[in-house]
């Protein structure tokens, strides 16, 4: 130490020591007779739900991108519309119906009475918290506030959304898709969701764990996927003869940039599913719970990585990414409690997944354009199962929990898409999906420079 420093050392020492009581002597402080302590609680619970709130509405982004990136270009204008509007009218489904219905005892739902009945907040008035409510002694503020409750819940219901459209893209009519994402969004979603995180019979009965939501969101929408895949049919020219034919995707640097934006989003996903950042113990949780997330992607990725390099003599990039966003799937069931090796492996066997069902479902002759299927549905499977692993619930109540929220959402969302094409048409005429669902159903063109 220089000769300096310690003549500075008890200056910064005498500063340390007041600068606490220079803090307290800007304002009057903590009113008297309150625990300042519940106020801080109070305080980043609610800032954690906003910020991990934002973090996965940036995720709407990611797969707008990732959509974009990997369907062909004559249909990259109507991905992009089906994100936008896909995310707006799930924020108004979610707030008319289905955050109600996903929390019916009333204690957060909004403009429920006292009697917290399921479907008694359906068009109230949405009061969150009083502007600048006052404070004294009498005052409960609660756990955290009910707008950030509110706010990151509704991230997750969008989320479930992003996932139908990258698989059924360019051949879906528009309108059709945009009145099942209401459904999803304000009905099915929320229903089993309450189910678990609302305290409902799978939690209290089966004892099922999903930390943030490999199957209650992730496997919602792989299942709601696959319905309308089967009902929908593939692509024209995609399995001929026999064959598999490969649609390259327009654009993979969007692709690339989807995927490291979902990545990032996911940090939002997982730690703010601890649901408190009030206490040394939470935020330490939080942080082990970004380093699983991040190191589960990693995982994915490599594994996919060196396996198309085995199974095909080159890397197959697309196989990549979705092995990156399997990981992330895998590990969001139970984020925190294993160790950094546990949830690496946990993730790349979700990568392993990725690589052997995309085929799987080609020789089905399901067409999924994106791999959202076998992202979200088998490896969020793998992931609710892979909870056990940490000494989270059991495997009985956890395949039993599966089952039933996959046979609901399967059954309801098949009932709806097969309701939705007697009734409106679901699929675009072959003339149309030849020529591209930009100029068939938009009239306007994402590279119209480009594209003949």
């Amino acid at each position: 130490m220089t000769m300096q420093l310690k003549k500075l050392l008890p200056i910064g020492v005498a500063a340390a020591t007041l600068l606490p009581m220079v803090a307290f002597g800007q304002d009057e402080g903590p009113t008297a007779g309150v625990d300042a302590s519940s106020d801080s609680i109070f305080i980043f619970n609610s800032l954690l739900f906003l910020v991990g709130g934002f973090l996965v509405f940036f995720m709407a982004a990611g797969f707008a991108m990732l959509e974009a990136g990997l369907v062909r270009s004559k249909n990259v204008t109507m991905q992009l519309t089906k994100n936008i509007a896909l995310f707006s009218l799930a924020s108004i489904a979610y707030y008319v119906i289905g955050y109600n219905l996903m929390y019916p005892l009333g204690d957060w739902a909004i403009g429920t009475d006292e009697s917290g009945g399921i479907l008694s907040g359906i068009f109230g008035p949405a009061v969150l918290e009083a502007v600048g409510v006052g404070r004294d002694a009498a005052d409960d503020y609660g756990y955290a506030s009910t707008g950030s409750d509110y706010f990151f819940q509704l991230m997750f219901c969008a989320a479930t959304a992003s996932i139908v459209s990258g698989a059924l893209a360019e051949r879906i009519k528009l309108w059709p898709f945009l009145v099942f994402t209401i459904i999803l969004t304000g009905i099915i979603y929320p229903i089993q969701a309450s189910w678990s995180w609302g305290g409902g019979f799978l939690g209290t009965q089966f004892g099922f764990s999903d930390f943030a939501g490999s199957t209650i969101v992730h496997s919602v929408g792989g299942w709601a996927a696959l319905s309308g895949a089967l009902i929908l049919g593939p692509r024209l020219g995609k399995y001929t003869n026999g064959k598999v034919t490969a649609f390259p995707g327009s654009n993979l640097a969007l692709a690339t940039l989807g995927t490291f934006i979902l990545w990032l989003g996911w940090f939002g996903f997982n730690g703010g599913s601890q649901l408190a950042m009030g206490t040394v113990g939470d935020v330490a949780d939080v942080s082990r719970i970004f380093s699983n997330t991040n190191t589960a992607a990693a995982g994915g990725a490599v594994a996919a990585l060196i396996l198309t390099q085995i199974l095909y003599k080159k890397v197959d990039l697309t196989m990549v990414l979705n092995g990156a966003l399997a990981g992330l799937v895998s590990i969001t069931a139970e984020p925190l409690a294993p160790s950094l090796g546990a949830a690496t492996l946990i993730g790349a066997v979700g990568g392993v997944i990725v690589v052997f069902t995309v085929p799987l479902l080609d020789k089905m002759k399901i067409d999924d354009v994106v791999g959202a299927i076998p992202v979200h549905l088998f490896a969020g499977i793998w992931g609710t199962l892979a909870v056990v692993l940490s000494g989270s619930g059991t495997i009985g109540g956890q395949i039993i929990s599966i089952i039933i929220v996959g046979l609901f959402v399967f059954i309801v969302s098949a009932i709806i898409w097969f309701i939705l094409k007697a009734v409106m048409g679901l699929r675009v005429s072959e003339e149309d999906e030849m020529m591209g669902l930009d100029k068939a159903e938009l009239g306007m063109e994402a590279y119209p420079e480009f594209v003949s």
